[in-house]
């Protein structure tokens, strides 16, 4: 049973949930009637944020001091195990993307995909050649971008895989990008490495959910994490992102608190996804990615009992879930039930 939308600005809205994960408004435009509030499995944040601290008054009122962003750098080196000199802050990972071909062109740049399609967008977008490949002997091109773990099947290379490519690649005169968005809870970063002709991505926001912070670093050769710094300018980061990520990124203890609260909600939707008939193709500790012959209906379906998973155009028969809290299980429980 199928519940689509009809009218054409539903039809609208249903096509923007293909783009990217969390957009709500969305999908309340493309199901009206789906009861509130909504479940969004559509994203792979941590749905259980890091408390917010209460921030001083002037991290609102005042331009970020240069010493506060030196600070958040040293402390993110800290978390991520890089110097600081290797470290560039900036509002997200995104907001790198969007430098990272007008500040080291390519004529050619090999993904290895399907994975997140901003990156072929931002690099197409400065006119070089993509080429998405299915494994690394197919990447020919002078830079090549891995996500790890790969975004949305989870694919993962080992620490020691990933550093001894980008040597291989730094050998033959090329560079390397590694957008290690989903890695905080899976111990296989390669960001302190100290890897030549390497940018390592870093999210903030996934870990600990809080995505609207807009928080993400680069992590490199100092040379280059220069060259980063001076294109991202002197304010690159909120005042309130500075002392949010400060003291986030210092709190181990809350971290390792996820990644077991994560590990324990995830054997839960595994076992509900299962029994609602849907194969678990890949997996991170912050999301699940499921097959299923009619994926595109179950996604309509669940969508009209305010259920938001996140669709893929390049393969209707794939859903990605995000790890419910408990509270919601019983809602998305019946809703998978009923499919």
């Amino acid at each position: 049973m199928t519940d689509e939308p009809n009218s054409n600005s539903g039809r609208v809205a249903i096509e923007r949930l293909f783009k990217h994960g969390g957009d709500i408004n969305s999908a309340i435009a493309a199901f009206p009637d789906a009861p509130r509030p909504w479940i969004d499995l559509s994203t792979g944040l941590n749905p259980v944020a890091y408390p917010l601290p209460e921030l001083p008054h002037e991290v609102w009122t005042r331009l970020p001091a240069p010493a506060a962003l030196e600070a958040l750098q040293a402390v993110a080196a800290r978390a991520y195990g890089a110097a600081p000199e290797c470290v560039a802050a900036a509002a997200g990972t995104q907001a790198i993307l969007q430098i990272l071909p007008h500040l080291f062109s390519a004529r050619r740049v090999s993904i290895l995909g399907p994975t997140y399609e901003e990156h072929a967008r931002t690099w197409m977008g400065a006119s070089a050649e993509v080429e998405i490949v299915g494994d690394l002997e197919a990447a020919t091109a002078e830079q090549v971008v891995i996500s790890n773990p790969n975004n949305p099947d989870g694919r993962i290379f080992s620490r020691a895989q990933m550093s001894a490519y980008a040597r291989q690649l730094a050998r033959e005169g090329r560079r390397l990008i590694v957008d290690e968005a989903f890695m905080d809870f899976e111990g296989q970063s390669v960001a302190g490495e100290e890897l030549p002709a390497t940018i390592v991505l870093r999210s903030f926001g996934k870990a600990y959910g809080l995505a609207g912070v807009r928080l993400g670093f680069a992590i490199a050769p100092p040379p280059i994490a220069a060259k980063l710094r001076a294109a991202l300018g002197p304010w690159p980061v909120s005042g309130p992102a500075i002392a949010i990520g400060r003291q986030a990124l210092a709190d181990a203890d809350w971290l390792a608190a996820a990644r077991r609260r994560l590990e324990i909600d995830a054997g839960w939707l595994d076992d509900a996804l299962a029994d609602a008939g849907f194969e678990i193709v890949g997996r991170t500790r912050l999301f699940r990615l499921v097959r299923r012959p009619d994926a595109a209906e179950r996604f309509a379906w669940l969508g009209s009992h305010g259920i938001l998973t996140r669709p893929f155009r390049w393969d209707s028969g794939l859903l990605r879930f995000a790890i419910p809290i408990e509270e919601q299980r019983a809602r998305i429980a019946d809703a998978l039930k009923s499919t």
